[in-house]
């Protein structure tokens, strides 16, 4: 194989070259990597989806005393990067441009800067006297719902891995995050009966039934706008929700069979999603399906979850957090309302920080990019968590 990127920056060119839109597969950037570990002499697993399509990456480092399975840090970044489709790029989304103290290209914040960063330390970590593992861990299919994170810590629960702590490397400006919200986002498909305009009372009509449920979910965050629970250190300081599209019907002059639309809605690490959602299942069925039935026996609605990831907040006290704010020096307390793969980190019982290199206002935007002092700097940072970690 031809020789392996050396420095952040070239390691973070290489990345964005590997087009790991989510809707395509991430296996040439991950066998890619697992190469030049394997060149490191850093052993590591994948886990697959379902379809052998994609796959995560795990890696470890052991200890100096040959530990692998308890304890040391996490660093965790995604593989895939979200669609340029649409977007005026000034430059070939996938071919990285450096210029004027900027590295463009898609992923180049999020988060293959973090990611490449990473790679280029690790003959250095490899050559650390660490007292406790070091693993690195790249999933697939983030950007769609935290998909592939899953599986990974799943396997890691098979095998018996239990890392201390995990540094999740999203865009913050190498300032510590250590809170964000969970998101649930849902399909709803309203099943109603055709028939011609003139003769409603035969038809059930979907689309109104779908408005329904839209009217009932904005009234439901608008009261949650109002009462709270609130957490005044988010930039919008309570849970949120939305409907983003919606199709249904097929003619002016027919009574709608069918409609559905997407929502979704955004929970503080405080409040459950569940109890969001068991609200909107009782509307539907104790309210609206027994109406429907009246009208039409095959009518229905079916709600049908996309993606779910739970919120992350991580307590001052943890080791994880005070390793972080020791090797940053910043103290503010930072939440952000986007989610992460942090809050399943955390949910598997592995205290998390949120910290990497770059901003999030550029992430997704056409000509993305970022700068390279926070490579840079992303890389201190990282030679410090291991030296922290090294045997005195």
């Amino acid at each position: 194989m031809s020789t392996f990127p050396q420095t952040s920056l070239d390691w973070t060119k290489k990345l964005i070259g590997f087009d790991t839109t989510s809707r395509y597969s991430n296996l040439e950037l991950i066998e890619y990597i697992k190469a030049y570990l394997t060149h490191c002499g850093v052993e590591s697993f994948l886990v697959f989806n379902a379809d052998g399509k994609k796959a995560n990456l795990f890696a470890t480092i052991p200890a100096a005393n040959q530990e692998y399975l308890v304890g040391g840090l996490v660093l965790s970044g995604h593989t895939d990067v979200v669609p340029v489709d649409g977007q005026d790029w000034n430059s070939e989304p996938f071919v990285a441009q450096e210029r004027e103290g900027r590295l463009y290209g898609r992923g180049a914040c999020d988060m293959k800067g973090f990611i490449g960063a990473v790679l280029a330390l690790v003959p250095e970590f490899t050559q650390s006297h660490l007292k406790a593992p070091l693993h690195l861990a790249f999933s697939f299919d983030e950007e769609i719902g935290c998909l592939g994170a899953p599986l990974m810590l799943q396997e890691l629960a098979q095998k018996g891995i239990k890392p201390a702590g995990c540094i999740v490397g999203e865009p913050t400006g190498m300032r510590p995050v250590v809170a964000h919200k969970g998101i649930s986002a849902y399909k709803c498909i309203v099943h109603g009966c055709a028939a011609h305009s003139s003769l409603t009372p035969v038809g059930t009509n979907a689309i109104e039934y779908a408005a329904r449920i839209i009217c009932m979910f904005r009234d439901l965050t608008d009261e949650i706008k109002r009462k709270g629970p609130f957490d005044a250190y988010f930039d919008v300081p309570f849970t949120t929700g939305q409907t983003s599209t919606i199709q249904g019907g097929n003619a002016i002059n027919t009574v709608p069979a069918h409609c559905e639309f997407l929502f979704e809605y955004r929970t503080l690490p405080a409040q459950s999603p569940t109890e969001i959602l068991g609200r909107i299942e009782s509307y539907i069925n104790d309210v609206l399906v027994p109406q429907m039935k009246k009208e039409n026996p095959d009518a229905g609605i079916e709600l049908i979850k996309l993606a779910s990831a739970p919120g992350m907040e991580t307590a001052e006290k943890e080791a994880i957090m005070q390793l972080v704010r020791g090797l940053t020096k910043e103290t503010e307390i930072a939440k952000v309302a986007y989610a992460t793969e942090g809050g399943l980190f955390q949910q598997a019982g592995i205290p998390t920080v949120i910290c990497g290199p770059g901003s999030i206002e550029q992430a997704h935007k056409a000509n993305e990019y970022i700068a390279l002092e926070q490579l840079a700097k992303c890389e201190t940072f990282l030679r410090s968590v291991c030296a922290s970690q090294q045997v005195d």
